[in-house]
C-alpha cells in the first residue's frame, strides 16, 4: 500500500501539534504584508482545479500530435502532396520515409527536452511552458501551410521542440502544485489526457477522411491542435509559478503565499508551515553545493545520479514496450491485419477510446495500490500480449487476425494501468529540488530519444521480419520486470520532499532505497529527525532539544519489496 501509514500520520500530527503549541520555533522572517501581497487569485480546490486543466490541456495537446499522423500518413490528398510517403513494391525506401516523417516529430522533442537543462530554472516553470506552447502555435501553423516535404519535416521539428519543452516541464510543475495526497491522481490524470487526445486525433481524422477531394483531410487535423496550445499559452498566465521554484530562488515571501493558496489556509497554519519548512530544509540541502550539471552525478545523501538514472531509464522503458507501435501506426496494423481503409480507422478511434476508458483505472488505483505495483502488473500483462501477437502472426489465418485486433486493444488496456500517466508521474517525483528540473528533462530527452527509435525502426522492421517484431518487444517487456522490482523505490504516499529522506536514511544506514522506502517509520520532512538524517540546519529550531535521534536509531525494519 502506497498510502501514508498510522505510524507517518501520528508523526505528522504530532510535528503540527509542535508547531502549534510553541515547541518548534521557526525564524519566521516572512513580512505578512508582503506574503499578501503574493497572494494567487485562485486558491484551494478553484487553484487545484485550474493547475489540472492547464496540466491537463498541455498533456491532451502531447496525445494529439502522437496520433494524429496515423491516419493521415495514407490518406489520398496527403500522399497526393507527399508521394515520398507512398510504400510500394517500387520503392521499398518509402517504409523508410514514411517511418521518418513520423519519427522526426520526437526528435524536434527530444532537442526541446534537452535544451530544458539549461532553460528549464532560468525561466522559471510557467515562463517555460509558455515559451514552449508558443513555439508549438508557429509550428502548427507551418505544418498545416506546407507545400513541400522539407518544409514539413522542418515544421514538425520545430513544433516538435516547443512539445519537448512542454512535456519535460509540465509534470514537474504539476507535481509542485499538488498536495501529496491528491499528487498521484492529478498526475496520472495527466496521462489519461493523453490518450484523451489521441482519441480525439484518431476521431478526427476519421471524419476527415471521407473529405478526399481536398488537402483540408490532413491540412485541418493538424491545424486544429492551435486551439489547445492557444489555450495552454493564455491560461498559463492565470496560474502562480512553483513555489518550490519560488523558495530556489529566494522569493520566499511569493512561495509562503502560494503554499497558502494551495492549502487555503492563511501563511499561520501550522500545516501550510510545515510545507513551508519541509521545502526550505530540501533547499538548504540542494544549496549545500554549486548548481551544476555535474551535480546529476554526484552521490552521498542526495542520491542524485542513482535518482536521474532511475528517471531516465524508467522513460526509456516506457518507449520499449512497444506503445508507440500501437499509437502512430494503428491504422497501418489494421490494414495488414486485414480491415479495410474505412474500418482500420473506425477501428483505430474506437482502439484510441478504450485506451481513454482504460486510463482511469489507473487514476483511481494509483494512490492505493501504488506505483511499483501498477507498472509490474501493467509489464507483466503487456510481455504476455506481445508474444500472443507474435504467436498468432505466425499462424496468420483470419481467426488469428480478429484476435490480434482484440489483442492490441488489451496492449493498451495494460501500458495505461501501468506505464502511461505512472511513468511521468514517478519522474517528476524521484529527483530532488536542486535536480529536479534537469532530471525531468534527461528523463524526458529519454522517451523522445527511442520513441524516435520506435518509431523509426517500426516500418522497416515489419516490411523486413514481419510478426518476429512483436518478439522484440516481448522480450524488452520482459526485461523491465526485474529492473522495476529491484531498483525502483515506492514514492507513493510521502510529499517530494519526504522522498529526499528516504533517499538519505538509505544512504547513511547502507540499505536498499527500495527497501526504505516501503518501510513506515521513515521521519517526515520539516521534522527534527529528518533535518539530523539530511544533515543540514534550515534555522527552525526544535524543543526540547535533548537526546535527539540519531540516524542509526532508523536502521530497523526493512520490508520485502512488493
Amino acid at each position: 500500500m502506497s498510502l501514508p501509514p498510522p505510524d507517518q500520520e501520528k508523526h505528522r500530527s504530532s510535528l503540527v501539534e509542535k508547531i502549534s503549541h510553541g515547541q518548534i520555533t521557526p525564524e519566521f522572517d516572512l513580512d505578512p504584508a508582503e506574503v499578501a501581497s503574493h497572494a494567487p487569485s485562485l486558491r484551494g480546490r478553484k487553484l487545484t482545479a485550474a493547475a489540472a486543466f492547464i496540466a491537463g490541456t498541455g498533456f491532451t495537446l502531447f496525445g494529439y500530435d502522437q496520433g494524429v499522423m496515423s491516419s493521415l500518413i495514407t490518406g489520398n490528398q496527403f500522399e497526393a502532396m507527399f508521394p515520398q510517403v507512398i510504400v510500394e513494391a517500387s520503392h521499398p525506401n518509402h517504409a523508410t520515409l514514411q517511418s521518418f516523417t513520423i519519427a522526426i516529430y520526437e526528435a524536434g522533442c527530444l532537442f526541446g527536452a534537452l535544451s530544458n537543462l539549461w532553460v528549464g530554472d532560468r525561466l522559471g516553470r510557467r515562463r517555460t511552458i509558455a515559451l514552449g506552447g508558443g513555439i508549438m502555435l508557429v509550428g502548427a501553423i507551418l505544418q498545416a501551410t506546407t507545400f513541400s516535404f522539407a518544409q514539413l519535416i522542418f515544421a514538425r521539428i520545430f513544433t516538435g521542440y516547443g512539445n519537448g519543452l512542454i512535456t519535460s516541464t509540465v509534470p514537474t510543475y504539476h507535481a509542485e502544485l499538488s498536495p501529496s495526497a491528491k499528487r498521484g491522481r492529478m498526475i496520472t490524470m495527466e496521462g489519461t489526457l493523453i490518450v484523451f487526445g489521441v482519441a480525439i486525433a484518431y476521431w478526427i481524422d476519421l471524419a476527415l477522411f471521407f473529405v478526399n477531394w481536398s488537402s483540408a483531410q490532413w491540412r485541418v487535423p493538424i491545424a486544429l491542435q492551435l486551439v489547445f496550445e492557444i489555450i495552454m499559452v493564455i491560461g498559463i498566465g492565470f496560474l502562480p509559478e512553483s513555489p518550490r521554484w519560488l523558495m530556489k530562488h529566494g522569493r520566499n515571501a511569493e512561495a509562503m503565499a502560494v503554499i497558502s493558496a494551495m492549502e487555503d489556509k492563511p501563511p499561520s497554519d501550522p500545516e501550510v508551515r510545515r510545507t513551508y519548512y519541509g521545502i526550505r530544509e530540501a533547499v538548504a540541502v540542494e544549496t549545500s553545493s554549486r548548481g551544476t550539471l555535474r551535480e546529476l552525478t554526484t552521490g552521498g545523501r542526495s542520491q542524485n545520479f542513482r535518482r536521474a538514472t532511475i528517471a531516465v531509464v524508467l522513460m526509456m522503458m516506457q518507449q520499449l514496450t512497444g506503445i508507440n507501435l500501437v499509437t502512430f501506426y494503428a491504422t497501418i496494423l489494421f490494414q495488414r491485419l486485414g480491415l479495410s481503409d474505412v474500418n482500420a480507422r473506425i477501428t483505430a478511434a474506437a482502439n484510441g477510446t478504450e485506451y481513454f476508458f482504460a486510463s482511469f483505472i489507473a487514476y483511481y488505483a494509483i494512490d492505493y495500490v501504488g506505483r511499483r505495483q501498477l507498472m509490474l502488473i501493467g509489464v507483466v500483462g503487456q510481455c504476455i500480449v506481445m508474444l500472443l501477437l507474435a504467436i498468432l502472426g505466425y499462424v496468420n489465418s483470419v481467426p488469428a487476425q480478429i484476435v490480434s485486433v482484440a489483442l492490441l486493444f488489451a496492449f493498451n488496456t495494460f501500458f495505461s494501468i501501468g506505464w502511461l500517466g505512472v511513468a511521468w508521474l514517478y519522474c517528476a517525483e524521484i529527483a530532488g529540488l536542486r535536480t529536479r528540473a534537469a532530471t525531468n528533462a534527461l528523463s524526458t530527452a529519454s522517451n523522445w530519444t527511442f520513441n524516435f527509435v520506435v518509431v523509426m525502426i517500426v516500418g522497416p522492421a515489419f516490411n523486413n521480419i514481419s510478426w518476429r517484431t512483436y518478439i522484440v518487444f516481448a522480450t524488452f517487456n520482459a526485461l523491465a520486470i526485474p529492473v522495476v522490482y529491484f531498483f525502483f523505490p515506492e514514492t507513493g504516499g510521502r510529499s517530494l520532499e519526504d522522498l529526499d529522506v528516504v533517499f538519505a536514511l538509505a544512504h547513511i544506514t547502507g540499505q536498499d532505497p527500495v527497501k526504505v522506502s516501503l518501510r513506515k517509520d521513515v521521519p517526515l520532512a520539516g521534522s527534527s529527525e529528518a533535518d539530523e538524517i539530511l544533515g543540514v540546519s534550515t534555522g527552525v529550531q526544535y524543543h526540547p532539544a535533548a537526546n535527539p535521534p540519531t540516524p542509526s536509531s532508523f536502521s530497523g525494519g526493512a520490508a520485502t519489496p512488493v
